[in-house]
């Protein structure tokens, strides 16, 4: 009994093709997926990040950027 090489063998019973476009569809939707998935995570990410500028939050800017520039001018002068 001769044993046949793996190459050798014949596929053309058409599985071998099926299993080729069905890895392939596979492949694709799970990168549309991904890409789906990226993209709203970035936008979700970008819509959280943006706060509303409340002038609390600008009064206390601006009153540290002024304790900088005083302790600047400390500096300055020793």
């Amino acid at each position: 009994m001769h044993a046949q090489p793996i190459d050798e063998i014949d596929m053309n019973d058409g599985s071998h093709g099926k299993r080729d476009g069905s890895m392939t569809r596979t492949l694709v939707w799970v990168g549309v997926a991904g890409l789906s998935a990226a993209l709203a995570f970035a936008l979700i990410r970008a819509a959280i990040s943006r706060r509303p500028a409340d002038p609390t939050s600008r009064r206390i800017q601006q009153l540290i950027d002024e304790a900088n520039q005083l302790l600047k001018t400390l500096d300055d002068q020793r």
